[in-house]
């Protein structure tokens, strides 16, 4: 029998694992972190994800995790709203809802679904060989193993990817981001949204538990030392002009709870699939997270991976028909969210005044012209084209 391998255990690495565990594949697993927790914060599980663990059969389980988002508007500084998306009446077309989810929680269901037996944790994949037929990786711990199939699947700075593909370096967005899951009891927190001020943007959603993730970005140069060392209280005084409940969400976290990092992506590729070797998730198709789609496009990737499988081929075929069918949408994903990013980190006064009336003005239909163009397509109808 074939053996599969899998690089990662995020959101790609585990859902695959439990993809091929439903078609009779049994996976290694091996992860760099000593320990799986679920790094990060919150993130959105948007309609097409749900459909996509609709397939995988693990809907129903997940969205008593997630928090139901009926609505995410876009703010000015002031709390004026800019956008007001229906995703109400794109989630009506799709037949799925959309919903907030704590990382940790994600994580954990879907190791509750794999053979602990499979898992390997504190292996950091660092460099890969053929010979022949089959595939050698070597660890950061001096560990080598063999396998006949190799699905990478460990993030945007994958050391493999780079490997097979050496113009794949990260590429910073140009602002960094502090993210932090605090209690909700005080402000008590009901609905999701994403502020664009000069300062910089802040998004805070509800989460499952009485919780509240928000997230706030800067613009600066990457790996800056200055915005390394801030606490709690820069930030507080940085947004303290910025609507309520802002100051009142800073006021109620602690320094420990802040995470911080710089925002990147990689540029979009020309090629997943490498013979028996596959890219998945953020290792194939990072992106910023301005559309929430970095977890919803690696469980899209499985739900593909596993339908190709399916078919009467062989798995390197399965591999390049999958690439086919998911390279326009992720780099559509990945190209549309850039932007968006751009635009909503302007600092210059002027445009920022006619970005925001714009953005009032405009009619519905345009206003939600990106989130139809990613919602209102099926993605597993998608089907071999480059």
């Amino acid at each position: 029998m074939k053996h599969f391998t899998i690089i990662g255990g995020g959101v790609a690495g585990l859902t695959a694992a439990i993809g091929l565990q439903q078609i009779g594949i049994q996976a290694d697993v091996y992860e760099g972190a000593p320990v799986l927790k679920g790094i990060g914060a919150g993130f959105g599980l948007a309609a097409n994800a749900m459909q996509a663990l609709e397939y995988l059969g693990l809907k129903s389980e997940v969205m008593v995790l997630g928090h139901l988002l009926p609505d995410y508007n876009i703010l000015d500084e002031k709390g004026q709203i800019l956008v007001a998306p229906d995703t109400s009446s794109i989630s009506q077309r799709y037949k799925q809802d959309n919903f907030a989810i704590h990382r940790a929680d994600l994580h954990q269901y879907l190791l509750s679904k794999i053979d602990s037996s499979s898992l390997h944790l504190g292996y950091r994949a660092v460099q890969l060989q053929k010979d022949q037929e089959k595939i050698i990786l070597t660890f950061d711990n001096g560990h080598t193993i063999e396998t006949d199939y190799l699905l990478i699947a460990d993030g945007v700075k994958s050391a493999l990817r780079q490997q097979l593909i050496p113009s794949s370096s990260p590429r910073y967005s140009g602002y960094t981001c502090w993210r932090a899951t605090i209690d909700n009891s005080t402000i008590q927190l009901d609905k999701g949204s994403e502020t664009w001020g000069a300062k910089g943007r802040f998004g805070m959603t509800p989460l499952v538990g009485n919780k509240i993730y928000w997230y706030a970005c800067i613009n600066t140069r990457a790996n800056n030392p200055l915005y390394r060392n801030w606490n709690i209280e820069n930030l507080r005084k940085h947004f303290a002009s910025y609507h309520y409940p802002i100051p009142q969400i800073l006021n109620e976290t602690e320094d420990k709870q802040l995470i911080w990092n710089d925002i990147i992506d990689i540029k979009p590729l020309d090629q997943l699939a490498f013979g028996n070797i596959l890219l998945l998730g953020d290792a194939g198709h990072a992106t910023t997270p301005n559309m929430g789609q970095g977890a919803c496009q690696a469980i899209e990737d499985v739900a593909v991976l596993i339908d190709e499988l399916k078919k009467d081929k062989s798995i390197a075929q399965a591999f390049v028909d999958f690439e086919k069918r998911r390279l326009s949408r992720t780099r559509y994903i990945t190209e549309t969210s850039w932007t968006i990013g751009k635009i909503a980190q302007w600092q210059n006064p002027a445009l920022i005044a006619v970005r925001n009336f714009l953005m009032k003005i405009l009619p519905e239909n345009l206003q939600q012209y990106k989130l139809n163009k990613l919602l209102n397509v099926d993605f597993m109808e998608i089907n071999n084209k480059r």
